[in-house]
């Protein structure tokens, strides 16, 4: 891929030969990377493939091996974060740096607020603090507290930050993990903003969708090394994906196992499931051997829906059936001793202790199995993960790794490994690749599929409705906490799922 043709305007920042190693690893391995002002610049590629370690380096957080970094063509040595901060370098990560017991206003000039003598000057901090968000053109409560606040809403204070900082590049990663679909055109909207007064942007993104729909220009890294950077307009999806993984996907999603025989008894029966406020009088079934997509909004129902049929959350009336016989989970316990297990939504803080090894995370909720006469068997334990871990090809040096130094793929295997011990019969997949790359995509895709065809029940919760016509047999579509259609594989279309899920056509 040859490089873009060079812009009339020189980079407000250049790196040259960037190299950054760790032990056993080679991060960065002498990549190039430039940004301008007013433009939106993709940088994408799989975990691991050295964007982060980018990101760290020029927020000041990491020190490069070699290589070089200019601003505005005078070569920099970045030394701190508040050094990067003052070359006009902000980052937004996917983790927001907040203080929910904070307001609005008190987050966006924190550490920089303006006194009089020696206090505080209140009504200049929200004078200020309303012109940041006046600048973005959104409407974000002054004196709210930040805990209080939308994933959204706290996403624009992360930009009001910056701006405060006075920001000539903002990077934002993994911006929309969180947002819905019209968070996401709010968010292109304030970049669009944002780059008409010359401020640069760095997009860093899974979702290729978005880039396209956004970016001038797009990078890509793979194994630490630069495979090319070129003009959006050049590229196609699959050119990027093709870059990205070092091979051609020819399609994304594997072929999906034939439909399971629903005349009999259903694995799972709903029926009439309902919790106050959050959803109302849902019915669905799922079989053996079945992948059962659900689609729709944030706010949609559909979380409350997994939680409350795997004993996460009690429900107020209806009631589940279990290969027909009547199931009462009062706790995710007895959920999993019937068989069925959930996948949550985020990993980091509901499906992993991120301090504990690979071994650890996967037997935690079968200790039992592992304990004799009180006392945990250690080997038992490492040749159930070590089978498993090479099943699900977990890369890892060993399973005694700890789960944090993982990457999202690799740590939503190992959830997954925690509900294959006990081949859990049906599995409940809350966002199954939320934040993961490409590649690593395609491998989750691939263990629902291999799931499937070994009998077990499978519900997907996605965002991505892509994803969700791509591995499901059949697709429940809910809005406002309720079932509103549903469609047999063949017949589901993006545009009429996505009808159904707005509210444009009627249930």
């Amino acid at each position: 891929m040859p490089p873009a043709d060079a812009p009339a305007e020189s980079p407000y920042m250049t790196m040259r030969g960037i190299a950054k190693s760790y032990p056993g690893v080679r991060a960065l391995d002498g990549v190039d990377f430039d940004v301008r002002c007013g433009e939106v610049h993709a940088l994408v590629g799989e975990n691991g493939a050295g964007k982060s370690t980018l990101v760290k380096i020029l927020a000041g957080a990491v020190h490069p091996d070699g290589g070089s970094i200019e601003v505005e063509g005078k070569p920099v040595i970045i030394a701190s974060p508040k050094h990067s901060q003052a070359l006009g370098i902000a980052v937004i990560h996917q983790e927001f740096n907040l203080v929910p017991q904070l307001s609005a206003a008190e987050n966006v000039m924190l550490g920089r607020e303006p006194t009089r003598g020696p206090a505080i000057d209140w009504k200049e901090l929200y004078k200020q603090a309303a012109g940041l968000f006046a600048r973005l053109g959104v409407d974000v409560p002054l004196l709210a507290l930040v805990r209080t606040l939308s994933v959204a809403q706290q996403q624009m204070i992360e930009i009001a930050k910056a701006l405060s900082v006075k920001a000539r590049v903002i990077f934002m990663d993994e911006p929309s993990a969180a947002l819905s679909g019209r968070e996401v055109e709010h968010l292109f909207e304030i970049i669009r903003t944002l780059t008409k007064q010359g401020v640069g942007i760095v997009y860093i993104s899974h979702r290729l969708d978005e880039v396209f729909a956004i970016a001038d220009r797009i990078t890509v890294f793979r194994d630490g090394r630069l495979v090319g950077t070129d003009d959006a307009k050049n590229l196609t999806q699959d050119a990027v994906i093709k870059l990205m993984v070092g091979r051609t996907l020819e399609a994304h999603f594997p072929t999906l196992p034939l439909e399971p025989d629903r005349t009999g008894v259903p694995l799972l029966s709903v029926r009439n499931l309902t919790t106050a406020g959050r959803m109302h009088d849902v019915s669905l079934d799922v079989h053996q051997g079945e992948i059962l997509g659900i689609a729709g909004l944030v706010g949609a129902g559909r979380t409350s829906l997994l939680r409350a049929i795997c004993g996460a959350d009690s429900f107020d009336s209806g009631s589940l059936l279990w290969k027909g016989a009547a199931l009462h989970p009062r706790s995710p316990h007895d959920a999993i001793a019937a068989g069925l297990a959930l996948v949550t939504e985020d990993r980091k803080t509901q499906g992993l202790v991120l301090g504990m090894t690979i071994r650890e995370n996967v037997t935690l909720p079968h200790l039992a199995e592992f304990t004799h006469h009180g006392v945990v068997s250690r080997l038992e334990e490492t040749a159930a993960v070590s089978r498993l871990a090479a099943e699900l090809r977990i890369r890892a040096p060993s399973i005694e790794q700890i789960v944090r130094a993982l990457s999202g793929g690799n740590q939503q295997k190992v959830v997954l490994a925690k509900w294959l011990l006990e081949r859990a019969e049906l599995i409940c997949f809350d966002e199954p690749t939320r934040g993961i790359d490409v590649g690593a995509k395609a491998e989750i895709y691939d263990l629902m599929v291999g799931l499937a065809k070994a009998g077990t029940g499978i519900i997907m919760v996605s965002s991505e409705l892509p994803e969700v016509l791509g591995m499901s047999m059949r697709v429940v579509v809910m809005r406002g906490g309720g079932v509103v259609a549903e469609f047999k594989r063949g017949e589901a279309t993006q545009d009429a799922v996505a009808r159904f899920m707005t509210g444009a056509a009627a249930a």
